[in-house]
């Protein structure tokens, strides 16, 4: 059974999305990546996000605000991974609070030509090619 991880793309008002980079000591440490994380036993997917974003980023975010967008998998054949994953996407552009990082990590707001700079761990990317057009 693959793990199923959640994440989000948090688009604000100037046309930036928020990306979060990986704790070195983790897999894909340094790398880049769209907030969220796994979704645990009997919970469902979007109670998940709300649940990481809050857990991560200190941020409220309804359910309601957040709209599916797209996936990538892997078949947990590469290398370092172990498992099949399958990564959900979802937009939003509605939150409440101010992200705030959580000890260790780092954040930052990216527009289009920066998310073409930021390396990304594998199953990020074709989720990047996504969101970019909805960037300044």
């Amino acid at each position: 059974m693959p793990v199923v991880v959640v994440a989000a793309a948090l688009i604000d008002s100037d046309g930036r999305v928020l990306m979060q980079r990986r704790p070195d000591q983790k897999q894909h440490g340094g790398l880049w990546e769209f907030p969220g994380g796994k979704v645990e036993p009997g919970e469902r997917p979007v109670t998940a996000l709300v649940r990481e974003i809050a857990e991560e980023l200190a941020l409220t975010i309804a359910p309601g605000d957040l709209q599916p967008v797209t996936f990538a998998a892997s078949e947990g054949e590469g290398e370092g991974e172990s498992r099949a994953v399958v990564l959900l996407l979802y937009l939003c552009r509605v939150w409440q609070g101010v992200p705030v990082a959580e000890e260790g990590a780092e954040i930052a707001w990216a527009d289009a030509a920066m998310l073409d700079r930021l390396p990304l761990p594998p199953l990020d990317v074709p989720l990047a090619a996504v969101i970019k057009p909805l960037l300044k």
